[in-house]
């Protein structure tokens, strides 16, 4: 099925949703219901190439896997030859801004490229791949987030950078960078943990000159739940990449138990996590959309791959059921959407943003952001919901 010329009024008429499909079904239909050319999420009004897309282009290229229905490569396809041009070039994207976030949405071609053998893919991918050879990093070997963050890594760049670096190094390189993959876990192991919780601080400033940054750690203050998830998903999808007998693999499998424990603690009764993460039902804060599918997606995952005990696996429904009985709805043509989805968090910038409190659980909050829709099937393709 092609994308091409397939209109708002076409896809709301022709896109039937039962009820009695999978959820990651229903959703990834809703989607293209509601947004024909995927560039159409968000409602953004031009094609960009975009992390968030990425994101979703990542969960459709999981669900195709999973119920070979055409219709899901065709929607992956149709954004990819929207942004990328026939030379291979990226649409609005600079190198020499070196921002990790452009890394993620590479990741849909891969297979893009291996099964049309178009070189304008292979392009692409060897483009991102160069952005990481002269990416600038930390003194500890970090990848910094952005150019603009200087010597900071969030949690976020982990999900953005590195597993389009594995699947690189894998294929294309005989997997010779994986322990420079590792390095980058550890760095952030090391530098945001919190002893007390054994959760992760959202950022680490390594020149402790932010004045959102500890001037002892250089941390940043709050625990902020879709940081982490990015994070638990960054370790649950390179781990396919790290051969059995690799040296750093069993590391990367003790992070994601040592923070899959420290995460299970802050599970709400309703099975969901707040925005930030380990202050509960304090004003203000509230049962956030994207952070919980981030946990169940990588709490099913480490299970499915036998990294994480089982009950993990029973966590994951709780918290599946808990995104599906309290933050979906269900038009009365069949159409769904995620609710209470934290729009967009980061550090600094301007205006600026000083990682408190206040300023996590007071940033926007959308129905069906892409932030939740991707890890909404992600979560629902690993639980087989």
């Amino acid at each position: 099925m092609s994308f091409q010329g397939f209109s708002q009024e076409k896809a709301k008429n022709e896109i039937i949703i039962h009820k009695d499909l999978k959820w990651s079904e229903r959703m990834a239909l809703s989607i293209i219901k509601r947004a024909p050319q995927a560039r159409q999420i968000d409602n953004n009004e031009k094609p960009k190439w975009d992390y968030k897309l990425g994101l979703v282009m990542t969960s459709f290229e999981n669900l195709y896997k999973k119920t070979n229905n055409p219709i899901y490569a065709a929607y992956i396809k149709e954004y990819a030859e929207t942004v990328i041009n026939d030379s291979g070039e990226i649409l609005n994207y600079k190198l020499e801004d070196y921002n990790i976030d452009n890394i993620n949405a590479g990741k849909m071609l891969f297979d893009l490229y291996s099964k049309t053998n178009d070189k304008r893919y292979l392009t692409a991918i060897k483009t991102l791949r160069k952005q990481l050879e002269t990416h600038p990093r930390t003194h500890s070997g970090g990848f910094w987030h952005k150019k603009i963050y200087p010597y900071q890594m969030w949690l976020d760049g982990l999900y953005m950078g590195t597993p389009f670096y594995a699947r690189y190094t894998v294929e294309f390189d005989g997997g010779k960078d994986l322990n420079d993959i590792a390095l980058q876990f550890e760095q952030v192991q090391k530098h945001t943990i919190d002893k007390k919780t054994g959760l992760l601080f959202h950022a680490w400033d390594e020149s402790k000159q932010m004045p959102w940054a500890n001037k002892e750690t250089g941390t940043s203050p709050n625990f902020w739940s879709r940081s982490i998830g990015w994070y638990m998903m960054a370790l649950v999808d390179d781990l396919d990449y790290f051969p059995k007998n690799h040296p750093k693999r069993k590391e990367l499998i003790q992070y994601l138990n040592e923070i899959s424990e420290a995460v299970a603690k802050f599970q709400d009764p309703s099975g969901l996590w707040y925005q930030v993460t380990d202050t509960g039902s304090k004003e203000g804060n509230y049962l956030e959309a994207s952070g919980s599918a981030m946990f169940v997606y990588a709490f099913a995952k480490g299970v499915n791959k036998g990294y994480l005990p089982s009950k993990y696996k029973k966590l994951a429904e709780k918290g599946f059921d808990g995104i599906t009985q309290k933050l979906i709805t269900v038009d009365p043509d069949g159409e769904i959407h995620i609710t209470q989805v934290c729009a967009s968090a980061g550090l600094g910038g301007n205006p600026y943003r000083d990682g408190s409190y206040e300023y996590y659980i007071n940033e926007k909050i959308k129905t069906d952001n892409s932030h939740g829709l991707g890890p909404f099937i992600l979560a629902a393709v690993e639980l087989d919901k």
